[in-house]
């Protein structure tokens, strides 16, 4: 199977909910701020939320028809802002025109301030099977620090009722995230938040390094001196126990921000990062069907106008089928770099389009890039298959990337447009 037929039938849609009762404090992205007492149905903000939701519809709408969808993932945003009949319109519509697989992976982001239990046992009649709580600390302080609207209070609840679901097995699987390196952040109160996540049973952990980005209003605290970010040395030992914690409590870092226990995986997920073809759908949200990339626009103004365009003078040829290209190559070893077991360099070279004697000679001048972090055993092979190690190797992927986007830019010009480009 060469990698265009790997995008022929892409079964996984995203659709973006941009909509949050704040801003948190790191947030650089596509969502609309609407207060604290809004809601999707009435009140507060519930107008912007409904005149959205027409928006999304008509988007999926006139998305090619194309194979029942096998995972869906709802982000944004706080999705449970939505109210559970507005969240069920959606996924009618959705499974109507695409069709969904026995057994979809349907996932959902929830806050924990923003839904209660009857919504819970309405996103369960819904079908919705996996979720995903933004719980990011279980201290009080640092959720203020971040601008978070929920409280340890209300998280405690939402991991019970989780839990419960759960255990009732009325849902499949559910994960918390938590960011680490927060600014006055050390070792034992990081061992306590990931003791206190082990306890609660959750059976899918996400961990994020906190990352500061321009127009943040922790980049204007960072810039005033009002805080500063942890050590090199911390960061690295917070990593070191976050590994030992988890892995001594039966998780497996599966991704390199992912740990799950044994069948908890996220399959939407790894669809990304298998570089497999996925619908996407909202103001914000990147789409890559066919192999190429399409983001629409992060404003409610310009992704109308975008829509509306579609409508009006045909899809985007990245969302038709006849378009289909693998993935660029260098966007396939980012993303699969990610992944516990790495990538086959060789069987990925082959399927993007080189011989087997062009691309040895192609990936051993890669391999010459990487022989460093080889030699330290950060990056690690067996045959052609390379893996980053764990935590060392993880924590300095970004280092690696770079050497390989530096050989890849070093390229022939034929070796880095896709096989029968018209560029060519």
């Amino acid at each position: 199977m060469n990698e265009v037929e790997v995008f022929a039938n892409p079964r996984s849609a995203y659709l973006h909910i941009p909509f949050c009762h704040r801003r948190c404090f790191y947030c650089d992205f596509a969502v609309v701020p609407l207060g604290d007492k809004a809601n999707g149905e009435i009140g507060p903000g519930s107008a912007s939320i409904k005149s959205y939701l027409k928006l999304l519809h008509r988007e999926i709408s006139i998305a090619p028809k194309a194979k029942p969808l096998s995972t869906i993932y709802i982000g944004g945003g706080t999705p449970s802002l939505l109210s559970v009949s507005q969240l069920g319109a959606l996924l009618n519509h959705l499974e109507k025109h695409f069709g969904f697989q026995d057994g979809c992976e349907l996932s959902i982001e929830i806050d924990p301030a923003s839904f209660n239990y009857e919504d819970l046992l309405g996103y369960l009649d819904l079908g919705i099977n996996r979720i995903s709580l933004g719980v990011q600390s279980f201290e009080d302080h640092f959720l203020e620090l971040m601008g978070r609207r929920h409280r340890r209070s209300h998280l405690i609840d939402a991991c019970n009722w989780l839990t419960d679901a759960y255990r009732k097995k009325k849902l499949s699987s559910w994960s918390l995230d938590l960011i680490k390196n927060l600014p006055g952040q050390d070792l034992v109160h990081w061992e306590s938040q990931l003791m206190q996540a082990v306890e609660t049973s959750v059976p899918h952990l996400s961990i994020y390094d906190l990352s500061i980005e321009p127009g943040t209003v922790f980049a204007l605290r960072k810039n005033r001196g009002e805080f500063a970010l942890v050590t090199d040395s911390l960061s690295e030992e917070l990593s070191i126990k976050t590994s030992k914690i988890l892995s001594n409590a039966g998780f497996a870092r599966y991704e390199i921000s992912n740990y799950a226990l044994p069948g908890h995986a996220s399959r939407h997920n790894r669809v990304y990062w298998d570089s497999a073809g996925w619908w996407g759908f909202g103001q914000g949200a990147t789409s890559c069907p066919w192999g190429h990339r399409l983001t629409r626009p992060r404003t409610r103004e310009g992704y109308t106008n975008w829509l509306e365009s579609q409508e009006k003078n045909g899809l985007d040829p990245s969302l038709q089928s006849f378009n289909a290209k693998p993935i660029d190559f260098d966007d396939q070893l980012m993303v699969g770099l990610r992944k516990r077991e790495g990538v086959d360099l060789l069987l990925l070279a082959i399927r993007w389009g080189w011989d087997r004697k062009r691309g040895e000679v192609y990936l051993n001048s890669l391999l010459k890039k990487w022989q460093y972090w080889l030699d330290k055993g950060y990056l690690q092979r067996r045959g052609w298959r390379v893996f980053l190690s764990n935590p060392e190797g993880m924590e300095i992927s970004n280092q690696v990337l770079v050497e390989m986007f530096l050989w890849w830019d070093s390229l022939p010009r034929d070796a880095v447009l896709p096989p029968n480009s018209e560029e060519l």
